[in-house]
């Protein structure tokens, strides 16, 4: 278990130095360096608080249009009569377009601003969903043009948590940023939640296409909204040129890239987004499945919905305590260890208890447990990259999102093959404990929270210094003196 070290409440650990071979950063305290010098403006906690709740609902109504196509793939098989490998060919369309836009997403975001590329992406998937009925019925193949528009979907919404990243590392304060990530996360479980509840209902009163047309258009409001009264009606305008040029945020060359690459933290976050990504996803798939199988008798809106009950606030509560420790002084490293601590080996305890023979009650106990705990990881490794390359979050956010997509469709596969050769679930939860460990042990053997994207070529000297706020008098040369030893590149 990572150990929390605690520096002192003034020291924001951050703030990076950049030191280049001129004689004006000669002048000055010594072991002084100039603040890498950043070109955005954050946020104030009021409107950082606005954001977070706009940003929530938007989440929400993204699984809303995720998810409406699985709420209604049983009617719609029978209204078309699609057999069940028809209807698995669409419902896993959405999957192979989700992976091929998460790196463009970041990439655009980094140098246009994330906001814009959140309005343009809803407004098109929301109106994707609300358009696929007509599609349907229009296409005298549907089973091709609903497999071509959940493609469509997975492609425009692969750029939503990008662009999330990479808003929140330009206009959010790293003390606030795990609130803001635990709490937009949170938007997935709640869209879950509700689309399965009222969708249902209204796939029962008003048929499948009600569902697609209310949520599509709920998410085309939503994205009218935000340009109307966030973005006080500007234009979302992505040029060529824009793209080209760049924002101060996206000044990194394919050569500094490969550098990143390389950097054991910049991998850590990587591998162990990939382990906690394949594991998710296969509890997801495979849950409802083991209360089948264990379970025949039970109620299956106990599995269902009381998991992610839990869920909410969990992600909520993750979000408070990291930012609640950071703001105390704790080594920003330390709290992101922390809680992936929590996320990957203390729900891995409770992942394991479902190996034995257990009740229906303490299934669903230990179920709830292991995905309430699952959401710490919205404030470790999903914030460090932020904290790694705020330059290029988005990006690299897109990186690891779809190395994590892919791993989790292989792993959910692996954990079918396992299921049909050894008739055990503790083969699935053992695979699952064993993945998690893994991503745990090299996130806490190699992340770190100090910056990795700036550029340390020879004659350049990259620093990082526990620097105090600013405030009416300098910290003492011993202080700067102190953390120098560590801080090298």
């Amino acid at each position: 278990m990572a150990v929390i070290q605690k520096y002192g409440k003034n020291y924001n650990p951050d703030l990076v130095c950049h030191k280049e071979n001129h004689p004006s950063d000669k002048i000055g305290v010594p072991g002084y360096h100039k603040k890498w010098p950043e070109h955005h403006t954050n946020w104030s906690r009021p409107v950082a608080r606005v954001w977070t709740v706009v940003l929530l609902f938007g989440t929400c109504l993204l699984y809303c249009a995720r998810v409406a196509m699985p709420i209604c793939a049983v009617s719609m098989a029978e209204k078309f009569s699609w057999s069940k490998r028809e209807s698995g060919m669409v419902l896993g369309s959405f999957f192979w377009g989700y992976c091929f836009t998460q790196v463009f997403g970041g990439y655009v975001s980094d140098r246009v601003g994330g906001e814009k590329v959140l309005l343009l992406s809803a407004a098109a998937w929301g109106s994707m969903t609300a358009f696929t009925p007509i599609l349907a019925h229009l296409c005298s193949q549907p089973i091709f043009s609903m497999t071509l528009a959940r493609f469509l979907m997975g492609l425009l919404q692969g750029v939503h948590y990008p662009s999330l990243a990479s808003l929140c590392s330009q206009k959010v304060v790293e003390s606030e940023r795990g609130f803001l990530m635990s709490t937009v996360g949170s938007g997935s479980y709640l869209g879950t939640l509700v689309i399965g509840g009222a969708g249902s209902l209204m796939l029962d009163l008003y048929g499948w296409e009600s569902v697609f047309y209310v949520s599509g258009l709920l998410s085309v409001m939503w994205a009218y909204c935000m340009w109307k009264y966030l973005l006080k009606g500007e234009g979302p305008i992505i040029t060529l040129e824009s793209l080209g040029s760049g924002g101060t945020q996206s000044k990194i060359t394919k050569r500094h890239w490969l550098r990143l690459l390389k950097q054991p933290a910049v991998c850590a976050v990587i591998v162990t987004h990939l382990c906690t990504a394949s594991t998710f996803f296969t509890l997801l798939s495979w849950l409802p499945t083991f209360f089948k199988d264990t379970f025949p008798d039970a109620k299956g809106w106990v599995f269902n919905v009381i998991p992610w009950l839990v869920a909410i606030p969990s992600s909520l509560f993750s979000g408070c305590l990291s930012d609640h420790l950071i703001g105390q002084g704790f080594d920003t490293a330390s709290v992101r260890k922390f809680m992936q601590f929590f996320s990957m080996g203390v729900s891995s305890v409770f992942t394991l208890l479902l190996c034995g023979n257990t009740t229906f009650p303490w299934a669903v106990a230990f179920v709830s447990a292991t995905m309430g705990l699952t959401t710490f990881s919205h404030s470790g490794v999903s914030v460090n990259v932020q904290d790694l390359a705020p330059s290029c979050a988005g990006a690299l956010f897109g990186v690891m999102n779809t190395c994590g997509a892919f791993s989790g469709v292989l792993m959910v596969y692996f954990s079918g093959y396992l299921i049909e050769a050894t008739g055990s679930w503790a083969s699935v939860f053992a695979l699952i404990t064993t993945v998690n460990l893994l991503g745990l042990f090299i996130f806490l053997a190699f992340a770190e929270a100090r910056r990795v994207d700036i550029d340390s070529s020879p004659g350049t000297l990259v620093l990082q210094h526990f620097l105090p706020q600013p405030g009416p008098a300098p910290a003492p040369v011993s202080a700067l003196s102190r953390s120098s030893g560590d801080a090298m590149e």
